[in-house]
């Protein structure tokens, strides 16, 4: 493999570089994919969907990664780096019918390998490898819980050139004899800091144990913790560090989105959220929530207030949490609500607010939260709600990011500085007008049957039985009220929400499979629970009935 001129195995050469400054070059010099000696199939395609000149990330990653060096690539949520790894992956795959595909040694085999920590992220980065492939007959495949094996299985039986996935089923699939990445000479690791906060990274190390010793890795993070680094340095030979900087807002939050921060009372939120859903110029929408029935509930509660609505989170099916997800992208509901972890891999245009509905963890996932909007130099707003209780831990976010909003004002429904901080016309309510109420709605959106893995039926007309049943055997880290921050914790709550280990099942399922005859506090057909019979000899005149000649010596089980 071409390696960089460092002197040192462990050297990382490193490019930083001001991307106002990059993008300033690239416009000026009308540079297009094409000038990197890009594939003309792929410039062609990435023409067709209005993609023509590249994201300052994507133009200082392309030379470097058209050459065979490894990458670390250091960027900020919204950058475009999706592009930066999967155009030169893209331009290195050999597709049947192309030259050099049957002297391939393993024709079918994958060729590529893209890592990922959620399922919405796997899709997301498969959907744009699959429009720049287009004009090209390169296969893709996605692998992740929530999905039947059997379609996925079929799929790498009939032949493959990338795979996209995530970790778990990566690697039952591994397990199983389906999944093989001898040939798999590209791989690359996405959101790696993310695969480290769920605990994902001893499966990572596994599935690079797998692959060829010589290939071309590319790894892109936002942050870049410690065990990051050390996996870096352990399975990649003299990688070019490359970091896209913007100065002109501290290196960290995004400065073309307005930050607004209140501090408000649980019980005046969905108000204050139903009017800020009226303002001015106010698009696509995303709330994040800290718990999934949070979530569920804020969804329902907008949906009642006649807002086009659809929640993502850990206790909906993967047909539901897609159907959702496409219901947004295709403009059916204009308001999405998500938990954290369930929301990565979110990459939809024109998001122009993003309310946080429950105070963000930490700066990390603040961060993640804001930069859903303000995406590839649009503007955006975003609005964080902070309870009583959170100022200490707002205080800490605030410090960390710089914000200089150390004491939220304390806000309500009927604050006057609410409509003037957001254009929100004077006189709304907390219910959309029937006159405004012109989107389709998340019924629109079929629900796709995937066959999916330990799903369990909720009740129809809950928030659950209305966008289907839960597909995962456990909850996910980082959706439940609190976060723990162990390796081990990450890693099992991130596996079962995944719903990527092998022979779980959800509890109803665990419940129904249990041998024996049902317990004495299990309900009956009827609903009703079943008594303990008592045996009761019936007495008449301090003698047993049977010495009388009665008929029972038994009472029937008492009522």
């Amino acid at each position: 493999m071409t390696t960089t001129d460092a002197t040192s195995t462990d050297a990382t050469p490193d490019v930083s570089a001001d991307a106002t400054t990059v993008a300033a070059s690239v416009h000026a010099d009308n540079t297009t994919f094409a000038d990197f000696g890009v594939r003309q199939e792929i410039v062609d395609a990435l023409s067709d969907a209005g993609i023509v000149q590249p994201f300052p990330i994507q133009a200082m990653t392309l030379p470097v990664a058209m050459s065979g060096h490894d990458i670390i690539g250091q960027a900020k949520t919204g950058t475009g780096k999706t592009f930066g790894f999967g155009v030169p992956l893209l331009h290195r795959v050999v597709a049947p019918g192309e030259p050099g595909f049957d002297e391939l040694p393993s024709p079918g085999k994958p060729q590529a390998l893209v890592v990922v920590p959620t399922r919405e992220l796997a899709v997301q980065v498969a959907n744009d490898l699959g429009t720049a492939s287009k004009r090209r007959s390169v296969r893709i495949v996605q692998l992740y819980g929530g999905r039947a094996y059997e379609p996925q299985v079929e799929a790498l039986t009939r032949g493959v050139e990338v795979v996209v996935g995530t970790p778990g089923r990566m690697i039952d699939l591994m397990n199983q004899g389906h999944l093989n990445l001898t040939r798999a000479s590209i791989v690359v690791l996405d959101e790696a800091d993310e695969m480290l906060d769920l605990g994902f990274l001893p499966d990572v190390e596994k599935i690079l144990a797998r692959t060829p010793a010589q290939r071309h890795t590319m790894l892109f993070s936002a942050t870049m913790p410690g065990a990051v680094v050390s996996m870096a340095r352990r399975y990649m030979k003299q990688p070019t560090h490359i970091r896209a900087n913007d100065p002109d807002d501290g290196g960290q939050t995004v400065k073309n989105i307005e930050q607004v921060v209140y501090r408000a009372h649980a019980l005046d939120k969905v108000e204050m959220l139903a009017r800020i859903l009226q303002a001015d110029g106010r698009g696509r929408t995303i709330v994040f929530a800290r718990t999934k029935r949070t979530a569920a509930k804020v969804a329902d509660e907008l949906v009642d207030r006649g807002f086009a609505a659809g929640s993502i989170h850990g206790d909906l099916g993967q047909g539901a949490r897609e159907q959702a997800l496409r219901a947004f992208r295709n403009g059916k509901i204009d308001v999405l609500v998500a938990t954290d972890v369930a929301a990565r891999g979110i990459d939809v245009e024109d998001v122009t607010h993003v309310v946080n509905y429950q105070c963000p963890e930490d700066e990390k996932t603040y961060l993640h939260r804001t930069g859903r909007t303000g995406r590839a130099g649009n503007k955006g707003t975003a609005v964080t709600f902070v309870d009583w209780d959170d100022i200490p831990r707002w205080s800490l976010i605030d410090k960390a990011l710089g914000l200089g909003i150390p004491e939220p004002v304390e806000t309500y429904s009927s604050s006057p500085h609410l409509y003037t901080d957001l254009h929100i016309p004077e006189g709304t309510k907390g219910r959309l007008p029937k006159d405004r109420r012109t989107l389709a709605g998340l019924d629109a959106e079929e629900i796709e049957d995937l066959g999916e893995t330990g799903k369990r039926h909720t009740p129809a007309g809950g928030s659950r039985g209305r966008q289907g049943g839960r597909s995962d055997g456990g909850h996910r880290r980082g959706e439940q009220g609190d976060r723990g921050r162990s390796g081990g914790q990450g890693r099992s709550g991130g596996r079962r929400a995944e719903g990527e280990r092998s022979g779980s099942r959800p509890e109803g399922e665990q419940a129904a499979a249990t041998a024996g005859a049902p317990s004495e506090n299990a309900p009956s057909e009827g609903g009703e629970r079943r008594r303990r019979s008592r045996n009761r000899r019936r007495t008449r005149g301090g003698r047993p009935v049977e010495q009388q000649g009665g008929a029972e010596a038994t009472a029937q089980p008492a009522e």
